[in-house]
């Protein structure tokens, strides 16, 4: 996939030395947020943390407790992701000889959204939170993480935005853009809400190997370019944070806004709980 790829050539250097796991939790100022950093770990495992921190959050809940988890990792082996949606299967563009051939694994998943790629040198965070607790719909938990995101991004010198007409963050874009249309996506956000109990989250290009994403049609959107941390760092210049400066830099803007999800916030009525 290096020759020709529409997204740019296979990384030739890892961003650090692989990811060490920190067995260590931290927490939010208020305590009862837990954050994990265990590493590179393949989709299944990080599947089985989700859904482990989902079921202590609903345990915390029935005795009248708050309790939410955030994992950040990355990933490996890569994989390729595939929701139930109606079509997504359809915008895997490789066959699984081709998977295999490029070490890519495929997994059918149970997120939002359509067809992803995760692997090393992409930030995933994971929440798992009441959002009866934050008093948040999916459509605020969704904008919420888009705008830890574009915070994130900014520290760092790039300028990123939403796109009205595909959910995710994108650099790029301009005011003439049509929704849909123009930019380079950054990040990809994909989530599951189980009983108001969030699972999933977000996945940001630090310094993956773009040229996987040819296997796919990125987030069933085709036609729009896919770019990361690196690449942008160097088309304008600056110099390119470490994966381990992203990953704490979108630690801190996600617990920040989990301890106060301002206007992110629905108004209109109480939660549903369930």
């Amino acid at each position: 996939m290096e020759d020709g790829s529409e997204y740019g050539t296979r990384m030739d250097r890892p961003l650090q030395p692989p990811d060490q796991p920190d067995d260590t939790p931290g927490t939010s100022p208020e305590g009862w947020l837990e954050i994990l950093r265990p590493g590179s770990i393949d989709y299944q495992a990080g599947l089985a943390l989700q859904r482990e921190r989902h079921a202590r959050v609903l345990e915390a809940r029935a005795a009248g407790l708050r309790r939410g988890f955030i994992l950040l990792l990355e990933h490996d082996p890569p994989v390729v992701t595939v929701s139930g949606r109606p079509g997504a299967a359809e915008n895997v563009r490789a066959s699984a000889e081709m998977l295999a051939a490029c070490g890519v694994e495929r997994q059918e998943t149970d997120r939002g959204g359509d067809v992803t790629y995760h692997g090393p040198g992409q930030l995933v965070a994971y929440a798992m939170v009441d959002l009866n607790d934050l008093g948040l719909r999916i459509h605020g938990w969704i904008r919420l993480l888009e705008q830890v995101l574009i915070d994130s991004l900014e520290t760092f010198g790039l300028p990123a935005g939403r796109d009205a007409g595909a959910t995710g963050v994108w650099v790029g874009r301009t005011p003439e853009d049509p929704d849909g249309q123009g930019g380079r996506k950054i990040a990809a956000i994909g989530v599951r809400v189980s009983r108001w109990a969030t699972m999933h989250g977000l996945a940001l290009n630090v310094d993956p190997d773009l040229a996987h994403f040819d296997l796919i049609v990125p987030c069933g959107l085709p036609g729009r370019s896919v770019t990361s941390i690196a690449r942008e760092c160097r088309e304008s210049g600056i110099e390119s944070p470490t994966f381990a400066a992203v990953r704490e830099e979108v630690a801190r803007r996600l617990v920040a806004r989990l301890e106060d999800p301002g206007d992110f916030r629905d108004r209109s009525s109480s939660q549903t709980s369930g």
